[in-house]
């Protein structure tokens, strides 16, 4: 790419972390009419696909415009762990294996559910941090 993007943005990723530019920005914040963006967040059950981009991009401008016109906008992402998507690709290693969901015990059922939608929050989040959105992370 001509202009190198490449290279640069994981060295601008990490000057802004390095800067720790969003602990910068709660503090300046600080009693400033906040402004609250209502998230509807994604499921945490694969890759991000164009559409998250283009959603969580479009509400990551919204909150910097509205921060950069003096208010608080203290953006906390977050993510959609339960219900069938998450369960619906659970069923489908079980099938892989040949296995019958209905043998395996509720309880064992949810924890593999929550295992496998941590693992996905995890690869979204790096995701949503390479487009450049920036957020409460932690």
């Amino acid at each position: 790419m001509r202009g190198g993007l490449p290279k640069k943005e994981p060295e601008l990723l990490k000057r802004w972390a390095d800067m720790k530019l969003w602990d910068r920005l709660r503090v300046e914040s600080k009693g400033r009419p906040k402004f609250v963006l209502h998230d509807g967040p994604p499921y945490a059950n694969g890759n991000l696909h164009i559409g998250h981009a283009l959603n969580k991009i479009l509400k990551d401008l919204v909150s910097r415009t509205q921060q950069m016109l003096g208010k608080d906008s203290h953006y906390v992402p977050g993510w959609d762990c339960h219900g069938l998507p998450i369960e619906w690709k659970i069923e489908e290693q079980y099938r892989a294996k040949k296995q019958d969901k209905d043998q395996v015990p509720v309880v064992e059922f949810r924890k593999e559910c929550r295992a496998f939608a941590d693992h996905w929050i995890g690869v979204q989040r790096e995701e949503f941090k390479r487009l450049g959105v920036d957020g409460d992370w932690e």
